[in-house]
Order: C-alpha cells, then sequence, then structure tokens
C-alpha cells in the first residue's frame, strides 16, 4: 500500500493521489507521521460496499435459518429500538 504525507497532498495536489492510485487500490495518508487517511478510487470502493453488503446478507441468512429474529408490528418495534 502506498503512503503519501498530507503535505505532500498539499503541495502536488489530486495528482499526488492520482498517481500512486495508478499503482494501488489504496492509499494511505499520513499525517505528523501517523496514518490517518484511506483514499481509493470509486470502483474498489463500491467493491469493498458490495462485500460488506454480502456478509450482511449471509448473516442475515443465518439468523433467519437459526430462529435469530422478531416479529413485531410498527407501534412495538418503534418502542423496542427507542428504549
Amino acid at each position: 500500500m502506498n503512503i503519501i504525507t498530507a503535505n505532500q497532498l498539499k503541495t502536488k495536489g489530486v495528482s499526488a493521489i492520482q498517481n500512486n492510485l495508478s499503482e494501488n487500490h489504496e492509499l494511505v495518508i499520513t499525517v505528523r507521521g501517523k496514518e490517518k487517511f484511506v483514499v481509493m478510487d470509486m470502483k474498489h470502493y463500491n467493491y469493498l460496499r458490495e462485500c460488506e453488503l454480502d456478509v450482511a446478507l449471509h448473516q442475515a441468512k443465518i439468523d433467519y435459518r437459526n430462529g435469530n429474529y422478531i416479529t413485531e408490528n410498527v407501534e412495538d418495534h418503534i418502542k423496542r429500538i427507542t428504549q
């Protein structure tokens, strides 16, 4: 994973990001020597979001299969989640 400093980003702008993302999917930006941000292109971000949604769907199917869910009306649901 490539790393650039906040100062490099400040001086070189978006071109610093573009140059580094052409080689890797992700770019870490450091601030005062500490990893602070990750930048990635939209294609990779969308891929990661799809992975998250796949995991959530898989977990929901497991919960449903194991009976780990609640059937209730809207009023009871609102009461339960706002307590």
